[in-house]
């Protein structure tokens, strides 16, 4: 068949930090796209020299070079949705907002990442301001951790029936939609819990006896990438946790450490939710 007569394979743009030990960022993104059959592409915010253990040291990436990134992968593609990770500066933050602002983008989804698997900050506290004021009235979807919630917040959250109430709390800062992640409580199983302006889920599954590098990343890039299919936001969001779930069963250790990365994951569910 010619070419230029192939059904079009859709896009869906990652902008985020490349992790060198490739079990999150850039590269779990775009193991999440390609799973779902679409073509990945990448805006890199920051170079990070990371295993397992630690992340060694964050090279961020000029905003002028982030924005030129943009306007070429802009320039060329169509592009069905957008996972947001690693911004690394306010600035970049900025850079960010005010072009994807300036071209009305549907289906972006935000993980806001304020701290590596490890601990590690990557970025500087001071940029939280502009995350909430510039990017989230931006998003279709945020999908914060637990402690990620209690910084935009600015309160704990200490346990699982607490998480439906902090989400819609979350929805008031303007995004969208609103999937806080409930991992990081005690317990199981594990509760996610997706917020919009009229409703709420609830996604449970058990809890994997294994710690796993990267899922935040590889959980909001797979939504993204089903949004990018047509799929209505509930049906995003169980794809994502369907290639998370089925990734942590997979779950093998890359390293020295104990931290493991994701299993091959299954690539798709159908279209219907």
């Amino acid at each position: 068949m010619p070419a230029n007569s192939e059904k079009p394979i859709p896009n869906v743009l990652t902008i985020a930090g490349a992790d060198s030990g490739g079990c999150a960022g850039i590269q779990a993104d775009l193991r999440a796209f390609s799973a779902q059959g679409l073509h990945g592409l990448s805006v890199i915010t920051a170079v990070t020299a990371q295993n397992t253990t630690q992340v060694a040291s964050i090279h961020r990436v000029p905003a002028r070079e982030v924005a030129r990134q943009l306007e070429a992968v802009f320039s060329d593609f169509r592009i069905g949705a957008i996972k947001i990770g690693m911004l690394g500066s306010a600035t970049t933050m900025r850079v960010v907002a005010d072009f994807l602002r300036a071209r009305a983008i549907r289906n972006i989804v935000i993980d806001p990442l304020l701290l590596s698997t490890s601990g590690a900050a990557l970025y500087p506290r001071r940029a939280l301001a502009r995350l909430r004021a510039e990017l989230l009235p931006l998003a279709t979807l945020l999908t914060p951790n637990v402690p990620e919630g209690e910084a935009l917040l600015g309160r704990r959250i200490r346990r699982a029936d607490e998480l439906p109430q902090a989400a819609r709390d979350l929805l008031e800062i303007g995004a969208r939609a609103v999937l806080l992640k409930g991992g990081h409580l005690r317990g199981s199983p594990v509760c996610d819990v997706l917020v919009d302006a009229r409703t709420t889920w609830k996604f449970t599954h058990p809890r994997m006896p294994v710690s796993v590098r990267g899922t935040g990343c590889a959980l909001s890039a797979a939504i993204a990438a089903a949004l990018a299919r047509g799929l209505e936001l509930e049906a995003a969001v169980r794809c994502g946790e369907k290639y998370l779930q089925d990734g942590l069963r997979g779950a093998y250790r890359p390293g020295r450490s104990n931290r493991h990365a994701l299993g091959k994951a299954t690539p798709r569910i159908a279209n219907e939710s």
